[in-house]
């Protein structure tokens, strides 16, 4: 039995090294970026103050003031999202594509004056969030993303095995042994690190597994599911609400990104109505209007309001609340100013709760202050530990070799360790190919070794 143990304890040591190589350079970036990201409302007043920042006055101008103001400043360009000021010491914000460029523009709500532009894609938040969503490379970046945490998965839990005591003493287990010197030193931080942040960076891998292309779209799709009444006198359009989210931007929460975009029904009485969704939109119903619909529904502070694109479009009014029992997702038909769908926490299922409550951990918004600190704490853990297992790595790395840890070709197989394979394979099927491909990869490997030393 000790020494079914002890190989066993080689092959995850094994596989442990192989996630770890492929997975730290990526924890490191989701790590910085994601701080980054989680004192966004500290860093954005401080950084565009300018911007941001507004004596507050006793009368706010009317939303289609302001929206006038930036048309009138914008003229080629087109006017996608209005927020309206978070509280009465903050600007107004538009969403202007212009000449193929996505511009924040700022707007003083008391006196309409423009206070400037921010490239929307290109300022410290956005360029954080992209990156780390999906590298700032589409499609390819995401399923990196997702194949590094779900890869992070099978660290954490391939890293526990490694650090199980197993009859030693707490010095070097439960904290690390700061007498030591070297590899012994980094190793210390790395498993100890590892075992105190592990049920967090768990929480943490799989909130954001979510929000991936694939996995996330296929949970999405299971779990994201309303009442089919809730939309049964709505004329629904082919357009899912996940179309108005964007790498760089959030607008409506993940609980509603499956649900379908309505058309505006007034429109829909109109001859041609299926061929003008092509058309351009002719609101009747003032962008002022949607605001005051959103106040008398009581939707929190910090909401968007999207315009309408096409003739058939609506205008959505959404808050990613930060305590996601507040988050609202309403559709206004352009023409009537009827509110076609109103979606909020109570009508989200429980899986779909439990998982806005996990993002909204993950971002570090729940409990505020305090909240932050938890995150931060856990990336600079995820920092610590990636960059231990690097220096560990190199270290022991012999001269011209990547310095795989060594293995007995006579591995007893553990069945338990093959079933938690097994289940993490078929739970995160990007993980699942690329296991086998590395199994393959690894055997043919230590096929050969077998066969040189013959």
């Amino acid at each position: 039995m000790r020494g079914t143990r002890i190989s066993f304890y080689n092959l995850a040591w094994r596989w442990h090294f192989y996630a770890g190589l492929f997975v730290a350079p990526f924890m490191i970036l989701l790590a910085i970026t994601g701080i980054i990201y989680l004192f966004k409302p500290q860093l954005d007043p401080l950084l565009y103050r300018d911007l941001m920042v507004v004596e507050a006055g006793h009368h706010r101008q009317p939303a289609d003031t302001l929206l006038a103001e930036v048309r009138k400043a914008y003229p080629q360009g087109h006017v996608g999202q209005y927020l309206p000021p978070l509280d009465a010491e903050r600007s107004a914000q538009f969403v202007v594509h212009d000449g193929g460029r996505e511009l924040n523009v700022f707007v003083d709500p008391y006196s309409g004056k423009l206070l400037g532009e921010q490239d929307g894609k290109q300022n410290l938040q956005a360029v954080a969030r992209a990156l780390h969503g999906e590298l700032m490379v589409g499609t390819v970046g995401d399923r990196l993303v997702e194949l590094a945490a779900g890869w992070g998965i099978v660290l954490v839990v391939s890293g526990l095995y490694l650090w199980w005591p197993r009859g030693r003493n707490s010095a070097g287990v439960l904290w690390p042994r700061f007498s030591a010197r070297g590899r012994l030193l980094w190793r210390d931080l790395h498993a100890v690190t590892g075992f105190w942040g592990s049920a967090l960076l768990l929480l943490m891998l799989l909130s954001g597994m979510t929000w991936t292309g694939m996995w996330g779209k296929q949970y999405a799709d299971l779990w994201n599911r309303f009442p089919a009444a809730m939309w049964n006198d709505v004329p629904k359009s082919d357009q899912q609400a996940r179309e108005l989210n964007s790498a760089h931007r959030q607008t409506v929460p993940w609980a509603v990104e499956n649900t379908p975009m309505p058309q505006s029904g007034a429109h829909a009485e109109h001859a041609g109505h299926h061929m003008m969704s092509n058309a351009p939109a002719a609101p009747q119903v003032s962008l002022q209007q949607v605001e005051d619909i959103a106040t008398s529904r009581q939707v929190e502070p910090g909401y968007s309001i999207t315009l309408p694109t096409t003739a058939d479009g609506v205008f959505t009014v959404a808050v990613f609340a930060d305590d996601p029992r507040n988050d609202a997702t309403l559709h206004v038909d352009q023409y009537t100013g009827k509110v076609l769908a109103d979606v909020r926490w109570q009508d989200y299922s429980p899986v779909a709760r439990a998982t806005e409550l996990g993002v909204m951990l993950h971002e570090g918004k729940m409990f505020g202050a305090l909240n932050q600190i938890i995150i931060l704490v856990v990336c600079l853990m995820i920092l610590l530990g990636s960059v231990s297992g690097l220096v560990m790595w190199w270290k022991r790395r012999p001269t011209g070799g990547l310095g795989v840890p060594p293995l007995r070709h006579d591995l007893p197989r553990w069945k338990t360790a093959v079933g938690v394979m097994v289940v993490l394979g078929v739970m995160f099927p990007l993980v699942g190919v690329s296991m086998v491909v590395m199994w393959l990869v690894d055997s043919l490997v230590v096929r050969r070794r077998v066969l040189a030393q013959a």
